[in-house]
């Protein structure tokens, strides 16, 4: 080769490598635009939980235990498949502003407020007979006792959460994030005031605590409302009968959706439960719990490459543009890895100081200090899984990684949970080793899947569902009128 040819060579590098620098940065300023106000806003809205959590921890232990386990158990199960379902609003409303049909996703708003309402009244027995249910699954009888109330006062967060996650969902499609900073960070900063006030000036105990959270989930509500009345005039044209079309085949999506969910957040339910069973319950109910809400603050880190992943993949793939959507993939993912290798880290250095945020017990400060290994290991995975599930809410694959989640937490994490932590005597350890096998065969299947997809094929899906479902502008304004569809 002479020198000429060697110089265009190398020019044609460097150019190849200018122009993917320039790509990597564009892409991710794209990414941080919607990352950033979702995790912020999430943080936020675990945030108000863990406050509560917090105050009643220092209320005692047994209402601490109490707490865990409604929120464990009854709660996480109650929206697993609330939040679930609202998963495809996030799918669809970011198909849909893809695509430009920005009029319809004020229509697969209001479709999966009907679909959540009534699942959730559906379920509310749940929480009036909380005491019998885990006396039925035989729990300790003095947390049990604890859980009637505290089961009842979670009814309205259940409500106001159905509209909260999806408005949210429906505004981050459209890109219109950083007024959820401001409304969560009000409702954040409301709770601890209130908290403080029921708990600690008026001593109104578990009660002050819980209505606390109650009126800032309320706040929460009522600033998203009317930010997506006022200021939402393309996607928003206000409550329309064409709601009510279409609802089977969306309840297909949204059943889909809730499964994949639910049989995530229900994991970590039926460890809790698991943990229940050991000698010292108060104790070991508190390290898991304590454990699991570190997690779930990092994983709203998560959540928010989650929503990212599900909002860049929907809106490329609702465009047609299948090769923006691979590298969009590639880059959240990099990016996520990172940031949950620097969380790994931060908890294994600091995890003898994290359980006094939550209680004064010595025993159990030492208890979730004896953990931080798995609990290093658990934030790392806990960090790149949402992403993968981020891909699959966005590509609409649900129902696949519903079946996935089956065999990676209910065939092979729960049962070496339990046989480690009872036939191994490793106790809560064992189920913490469990959790973490079912987290890492979920995730290397789902980055398989994610390798392996045909980008072409998932535009075609994406193209022919929303067409399926499309009211022109002229039909939606003309509800008296009788609908077909084909769906």
């Amino acid at each position: 080769m002479d020198i000429g040819s060697q110089e265009r060579l190398l020019g044609g590098e460097a150019e190849d490598s200018s122009n993917m620098r320039e790509r990597i940065c564009t892409e991710s300023k794209k990414i941080w635009r919607i990352a950033v106000p979702a995790i912020l806003s999430r943080v936020a809205l675990l945030g108000t939980w863990m406050v509560t959590q917090a105050f009643i921890g220092h209320i005692g232990e047994v209402q601490f235990a109490a707490y865990a386990m409604v929120q464990a158990v009854l709660q996480r199960f109650a929206i697993g498949i609330t939040l679930g379902m609202s998963s495809a609003t996030e799918t669809l409303c970011g198909q849909a502003f893809g695509a430009k049909q920005y009029h319809m996703m004020g229509i697969y708003l209001q479709r999966s407020w009907i679909i959540n309402i009534v699942i959730t009244t559906i379920l509310l027995p749940l929480f009036f007979f909380a005491t019998p249910i885990l006396r039925l699954l035989g729990e300790d009888e003095d947390i049990a006792s604890q859980a009637n109330t505290l089961a009842l006062w979670c009814i309205p967060q259940l409500y106001s959460l159905i509209f909260s996650t999806t408005i949210q969902m429906y505004l981050q499609a459209q890109l219109k994030n950083f007024i959820l900073i401001f409304i969560t960070l009000t409702a954040f900063l409301l709770q601890i005031l209130l908290s403080w006030l029921f708990v600690d000036v008026f001593d109104y105990g578990v009660s002050g605590a819980m209505g606390a959270l109650s009126l800032s989930n309320l706040v929460l509500v009522l600033g998203e409302f009317v930010y997506v009345l006022g200021w939402c005039p393309e996607t928003w044209r206000g409550f329309t009968k064409a709601a009510f079309y279409d609802i089977f085949p969306v309840l297909k999506l949204s059943v889909s959706s809730g499964l994949m969910i639910c049989l995530e957040l229900w994991y970590s339910s039926v460890l809790v439960l698991l943990a229940g069973y050991m000698k010292n319950a108060t104790i070991a109910i508190s390290t898991f719990s304590i454990c699991l809400n570190v997690i779930t603050c990092e994983m709203m880190i998560g959540l928010g490459f989650l929503v990212t992943a599900s909002v860049r993949v929907s809106n490329e793939l609702g465009a047609g543009n299948t090769k923006a959507a691979k590298f969009a993939v590639k880059v959240i993912l990099s990016t996520s890895i990172c940031v949950g290798l620097l969380f790994s880290v931060l908890c294994f250095i600091f995890s003898s100081q994290i359980s006094y945020i939550f209680s004064t017990s010595e025993a159990i400060a030492k208890s979730v200090s004896s953990l931080r290994t798995l609990l290093a290991i658990s934030v790392f995975l806990n960090g790149v899984q949402p992403v993968l599930s981020g891909v699959a809410v966005g590509a609409g694959w649900q129902s696949v990684v519903a079946f996935i989640n089956i065999g990676s937490y209910y065939v092979i994490g729960i049962p070496v949970g339990a046989l480690l932590g009872y036939v191994a005597h490793m106790q809560v350890m064992g189920i913490w080793v469990g959790m973490i096998f079912g987290v890492a065969t979920q995730t290397f299947v789902l980055l398989y899947m994610t390798w392996k997809t045909d980008w072409e094929e998932q535009v075609t899906n994406t193209s022919e569902r929303l067409n399926r479902w499309l009211l022109k502008p002229s039909e939606e304004a003309i509800n008296s009128q009788s609908h077909t569809s084909e769906a």
